[in-house]
C-alpha cells in the first residue's frame, strides 16, 4: 500500500515544477538542441562538418588556444582572487560590506564597456605606457593590446569577481576556532592554513574555477577587441563562420564540439572535487 501511495505523491510533489520545466524545455533546451543539430547534415555525410573540423589545422589550432586561454585566465583569477577573498572574509565586520560592494561594482558596468576601458588604459598612449616610461621601465610604448596579454588583462579583470564571490562564499563559514585548535596542537600559522583551512575552502575555489573556466571558453567581445583580429577563439570563429561562409552547419559543429569538450573536462572535476558537496549532494 505505502509503495502505491508513493506515486501519487511524487507526482503532485512535481506539479509546481511543471511551469518552471516548460520554460526551460521552450526557452533553453529546444533552441539549443536545434542549433547542435544543424551540425549534423541530413543530405550526404552525416559528420561531414565534425569531419572537416578534425581535417583543417587551423579548427584544432583554434580549439587548443581557447582552452589555453581560458585555463591561462583561469589561473590569474585563483592566484589574485583567493588572497582577495581570504582577506573580506578576516576583515573587520564593518569594512566587509564596503569590500563586497568594491567587488560588485564591476557588475554594474557592461562587459563592453569594460573591454573599451581596458582598450583607453593599455594602448600605446594609455595610462599605463605613460606610467611606465614616467618611471623610466620602458623606453617605447609596449604592445599591451592586439595580442594575447590584452585578452589575459581584460578576462582576468571581467572574471576575477566570480573568483573571488565563489571562494569568499565558503571561506566565511570557516570557523577561525578550528585554526586556534590547530595553533594549541602546535601548528604554525602555515600549517594550520595548510592542512586545515585551505582544504575547507577548497569547495568554493573548485566552484570559482569551474564558472570562469566555463565563462571564458565562450568569450566573445573581449577577445575581439583587445586582440584585435589576432587571437582567435572558437566563439570568434563561430561568429566568422556565421556572418561572412553563412555555413551554419560548419558553426553549429564548432559550438557542439567546444559544447562537449567542455563537459568531457568539467564532468570529472566535478566528480573529483566533490562539487556535489556544495548542492546537498552525497559526501560517499
Amino acid at each position: 500500500m505505502g509503495g502505491r501511495a508513493t506515486g501519487p505523491s511524487v507526482l503532485r510533489g512535481l506539479l509546481p515544477l511543471l511551469p518552471l520545466l516548460a520554460f526551460l524545455l521552450v526557452f533553453f533546451v529546444y533552441p539549443v538542441v536545434r542549433v547542435l543539430l544543424l551540425g549534423f547534415e541530413p543530405k550526404g555525410p552525416l559528420l561531414v562538418h565534425f569531419q572537416e573540423l578534425w581535417a583543417v589545422p587551423l579548427y584544432r589550432a583554434v580549439l587548443l588556444r581557447t582552452f589555453r586561454l581560458s585555463l591561462i585566465v583561469t589561473v590569474l583569477c585563483l592566484l589574485l582572487g583567493y588572497p582577495v577573498a581570504y582577506t573580506i572574509a578576516h576583515a573587520p565586520q564593518r569594512l566587509t560590506a564596503p569590500l563586497i560592494t568594491m567587488v560588485l561594482i564591476p557588475f554594474w558596468i557592461s562587459i563592453l564597456g569594460r573591454s573599451f576601458t581596458w582598450m583607453v588604459i593599455l594602448q600605446r598612449n594609455g595610462i599605463v605606457n605613460q606610467l611606465l616610461r614616467a618611471l623610466g621601465l620602458a623606453h617605447e610604448p609596449l604592445p599591451l593590446i592586439y595580442n594575447p596579454l590584452g585578452v589575459y588583462i581584460g578576462m582576468t579583470h571581467i572574471l576575477l569577481p566570480f573568483m573571488i564571490l565563489s571562494s569568499y562564499s565558503v571561506m566565511r563559514g570557516i570557523s577561525v576556532s578550528l585554526l586556534r585548535a590547530a595553533a594549541t596542537l602546535g601548528a604554525t600559522e602555515w600549517q594550520a592554513f595548510r592542512r586545515v583551512y585551505f582544504p575547507l575552502s577548497l569547495p568554493g575555489v573548485a566552484a570559482g574555477t569551474v564558472v570562469v573556466f566555463v565563462i571564458g571558453l565562450g568569450f566573445f567581445i573581449t577577445p575581439a577587441l583587445l586582440g584585435g583580429g589576432h587571437v582567435t577563439t572558437v566563439s570568434l570563429l563561430i561568429e566568422a563562420t556565421i556572418t561572412q561562409t553563412f555555413n551554419w552547419g560548419l558553426a553549429s559543429a564548432l559550438a557542439f564540439v567546444l559544447l562537449l569538450s567542455a563537459l568531457l573536462v568539467l564532468v570529472p572535476a566535478i566528480r573529483i572535487l566533490n562539487l556535489d558537496r556544495m548542492f546537498g549532494g552525497s559526501n560517499r
